[in-house]
């Protein structure tokens, strides 16, 4: 986004920043520009953290346990070990094909893997960059609901940031995703699905030969719940893919290191997952400071303020050891003004030191908002202050922008329904599924 944000009433943004010094600054309002914000009866932004009903997505091997696993096989009259045998299709040849499964008997084979890991996402489109290290992926659920999926190559490691919800309910009004709403929670095996087939189109040379431009045998290393959605308002679904990417006996055995788990402050999520002894790699989309600001950039601060989600984020790390990332999006003349940097180093630093780092992001832009990136000066000085504060501060490589697929941009557009409406599901086309 290139324009310039036009005149409109704003004020001016004051600071002591030091003994006889103060600095003034443009302060722009968040308002919604080109869309219409959702409101509750009482004209506040509209919060959905339940997930609207529809059509459940069929039950999958990735949605159950272990246990659960080899009684459902049993159900569809095979011995229980033919489950680990589905498992190690799965998650390490990247399979879902009972053609590819020749160790299975032949007899029931189809019947077995039709239950057990039924079709759950469709491809309708993927766009690359020209340099082919970003690849975005649009895909179709069973029941028609869109989302997105973006894979990254990075120099000794490969991301990919999944969706977990289709839509978001959290409504923040700089983000795409939010300005569309919650259309359903995703299930723990759509979740999975992502990272499979992922792992599949690298293995088949998709983001560049293996061989060429890392190893044989290389995957997804890396995973960021910052597509579309709210992590943590689909809590025990997505810690079941959690559980599932970090199971080395039964899933994806990757290492929890390389999991992100980002959320905009559900404080009472937060210390659940503080709970749960799985050392992701914690991550709060703060976006301001202040809550005079936050409440609204942010409209679920309105429940829990930012030092209850700073306190929140603050005892994972006490819990966990994991340094806490917190995520700045850089919105010029909003939220990018020094002496809201050094309002953020202060409110970190109270709360000791080395537990945290933080991520500025310069604003992608998203369709129908004015709002832009923060001037390279201005970013440089948020940076440089932070990091003067003592706070290790690093400026976030926005990738995939020009394909919409960096952060805040993931959104199904009408020209991905119109795209989607034409592909089938399983072979048969969907015109709608009944709520339930």
């Amino acid at each position: 986004m290139t324009e310039s944000i036009p005149a409109r009433p704003t004020n001016t943004a004051v600071r002591r920043t030091g003994p006889g010094r103060s600095e003034a600054g443009r302060q722009v309002r968040p308002a919604t520009e080109g869309w219409s914000q959702q409101k509750d009866e009482t004209g506040r932004p509209l919060l959905q953290f339940a997930s609207p009903k529809r059509g459940k997505p069929p039950v999958h091997l990735a949605d159950l346990t272990p246990e659960q696993r080899v009684e459902k096989v049993k159900e569809l009259g095979m011995p229980g070990f033919r489950a680990k045998q589905l498992e190690k299709h799965y998650f390490t040849h990247y399979t879902s094909d009972a053609a590819e499964m020749t160790d299975l008997p032949a007899a029931g084979r189809d019947e077995l893997v039709a239950g057990m890991l039924p079709p759950l996402l469709t491809e309708v489109r993927r766009l690359e960059t020209d340099r082919g290290d970003t690849i975005k992926f649009l895909w179709k659920l069973h029941d028609g609901a869109l989302v997105e999926s973006v894979l990254m190559r990075y120099t000794g490691r490969i991301t990919l940031c999944v969706s977990s919800q289709a839509g978001c309910g959290m409504n923040c009004p700089f983000c795409a995703t939010g300005q569309a709403g919650l259309t359903r929670n995703m299930s723990a095996a759509e979740i999975i699905e992502q990272v499979v087939r992922a792992n599949r189109l690298i293995a088949d040379g998709g983001l560049g030969d293996p061989r060429k431009v890392g190893h044989e045998g290389e995957r997804v290393t890396n995973i960021v719940f910052m597509g579309m959605g709210e992590p943590l308002a689909n809590y025990a679904r997505v810690m079941q893919a959690v559980r599932v990417m970090v199971d080395k006996q039964h899933g994806i055995g990757m290492s929890a290191r390389g999991i992100t788990v980002s959320t905009v402050g559900l404080v009472p999520a937060i210390q659940k997952l503080t709970k749960e002894d799985i050392p992701v790699t914690f991550a709060l989309s703060l976006h301001a400071p202040d809550d005079q600001l936050r409440d609204e950039l942010i409209p679920v601060n309105s429940r829990w303020k930012v030092d209850e989600a700073l306190d929140a984020a603050k005892a994972y790390f006490d819990q966990t050891g994991r340094r806490v990332s917190i995520e700045y999006a850089l919105i010029k003349d909003m939220n990018d003004h020094a002496w809201r940097a050094d309002l953020l180093a202060e409110k970190l630093n109270a709360r000791g030191r080395g537990w945290v780092h933080v991520n500025p992001i310069p604003l992608n832009p998203t369709p129908g908002s004015i709002w832009t990136s923060s001037d390279p000066e201005v970013q440089d000085e948020f940076v440089r202050r932070l990091n003067e504060a003592g706070i290790p501060t690093t400026l976030r490589d926005t990738r995939g922008k020009e394909i919409d697929g960096a952060c805040g941009q993931l959104v199904a557009t009408e020209d991905d329904q119109r795209a989607a409406d034409t592909v089938p599901v399983d072979g048969v086309p969907v015109d709608g599924v009944p709520v339930d």
